[in-house]
């Protein structure tokens, strides 16, 4: 399909994908049409009618490039991220983490958005998708009921979810297989799950430390009610002492090879990704707190020494499944005039949520130049994250924050101690021969004014 680069592409939601996106673009000569619905309409998240409200937390989380996000947000640093670079102009003390002033990191995305020729933000709620031009849709989690409605007769509404219900993440090379045997349920073969067993005083353990401990408070705009297919761990071990066991924790039908029994209760991991570095805890959707969880789900025998790519979390959240719908380009499969960015595709976190926001604005401009878009290098966090939505398996899909085990593994064996930095220094070299690929931008500044289809 021919696209006009005459038009300005239409992207709807001021949030950090939504900006990040409009910058993206507007640095490679593109015009923008960007609507926000605040102040005239407000989510039940959102306080100010600023750009770019960071709604939750105040942090984007590590500053070290050895770390998953320090990395991710490096190589977003290094293409002119307008969401980074406010961070950094925003930045509080908070150690090794990249904590960031609300109000000041907003009203620096606001500014240098308003100093751009060719950006016109209009203040109104989108009800629909446009029937021409390019469209970005950068909604968030929030999306308005009468937009979802429109995203989900496009994409289909068994691919449009309104909450998440997460279970915990486990990076295999911390379970300790010596106390773990893989199984499938009723299965004599190899199996595909790996199964943690736990005996009575275990399992009795387990229980009354899962009873006592701190979960996170509701946000005001959740909704408490959960759906009786996806309980958290907690609120269904209320219900009573051996209610897991015939529940995510039931040991019929999986007999451990080591003693020639069924346990008294077993723990499965289902495999995350294809390249088999990381496992779900099945059924372990959770609202407890993180260090409850890292304290509490190291008790099961094989994972005392876990390691957790990323914990577990019921919130409301509307998202797609990415790898049924989107392309690798985040082009809607049905539509390929109309991009998704943000937590809307199915990432999770204020710095990914702004990476697709780049990676679209970096997409759509090829695009409307006649070009096939050039994807960031699988060895990037750039690229993992992106290859996590177009490659996932669409019958688990979840959402997912940034890891080191949705990267290709490391060519060589590296100390763990080391492998963060061997990672980034792969991941750095990678993102520069990318961006020798898709050529240089151009930036202007200069405050913007008159009509959008000028």
């Amino acid at each position: 399909m021919k696209m006009d680069i005459r038009k300005p592409v239409v992207i709807i939601g001021g949030g950090l994908a939504g900006c990040e996106a409009a910058w993206q673009l507007l640095n490679r000569g593109i015009r923008v049409t960007l609507h926000e619905m605040r102040p005239k309409v407000f989510s039940a998240a959102h306080k100010t009618p600023l750009l770019a409200e960071l709604v939750c937390s105040n942090s984007l989380r590590s500053r070290m490039i050895e770390n998953a996000v320090g990395l991710l947000k490096e190589e977003m640093r290094s293409m002119g991220s307008l969401i980074v670079e406010a961070a950094d102009a925003g930045a509080l003390p908070a150690g090794k983490a990249l904590a960031v002033d609300r109000t000041l990191f907003s009203r620096y995305v606001e500014e240098r958005l308003g100093e751009r020729d060719g950006l016109y933000i209009l203040r109104n709620e989108v009800t629909g998708i446009p029937e021409e031009g390019v469209v970005i849709v950068a909604s968030g989690p929030l999306t308005s009921d009468s937009l979802a409605k429109k995203i989900a007769g496009l994409a289909g509404s068994d691919y449009l979810y309104f909450y998440d219900a997460i279970a915990p993440i486990v990076e295999a090379e911390s379970i300790d297989l010596s106390k773990a045997f893989r199984a499938s349920r009723y299965d004599s073969g190899t199996g595909d799950y790996l199964n943690c067993p736990m005996d009575r005083d275990e399992y009795k353990a387990f229980y009354r430390a899962l009873m006592e401990a701190n979960e996170v408070p509701l946000r005001s705009f959740e909704d408490p009610r959960y759906f009786e297919g996806c309980l958290p761990i907690e609120v269904m071990a209320r219900r009573g002492l051996r209610t897991l066991l015939f529940g995510p924790m039931k040991p019929v039908g999986l007999v451990d090879p080591r003693t020639g029994r069924e346990p008294y209760a077993v723990v499965q991991l289902r495999q995350e990704n294809r390249t088999a570095r990381l496992y779900n805890m099945v059924g372990f959707q959770t609202k407890l707190t993180w260090p409850e969880q890292e304290r509490v789900f190291r008790m099961i025998p094989a994972l005392e020494k876990a390691e957790f790519a990323r914990l577990g979390s019921i919130h409301r959240n509307t998202f797609l499944n990415a790898p049924a719908v989107l392309r690798k380009t985040l082009q809607l499969r049905s539509d390929e005039r109309i991009f998704f960015a943000g937590q809307i595709t199915g990432v999770e976190g204020y710095v990914e949520s702004a990476a697709t926001g780049l990676l679209a604005g970096v997409f759509a401009s090829s695009c409307l130049r006649g070009q096939a878009p050039s994807l960031p290098p699988g060895v990037t966090a750039l690229g993992a994250l992106l290859a996590h939505l177009a490659r996932a398996d669409a019958e688990t899909f979840q959402p997912m924050n940034i890891n080191f085990g949705l990267f290709p593994a490391l060519e060589k064996k590296v100390p763990r101690k080391d492998r963060g930095m061997a990672y980034a220094e792969r991941a750095l070299a990678a993102v520069r021969q990318w961006k020798e690929e898709i050529g240089s931008v151009t930036c202007s500044s200069g405050r913007s004014s008159g009509d959008p289809q000028g």
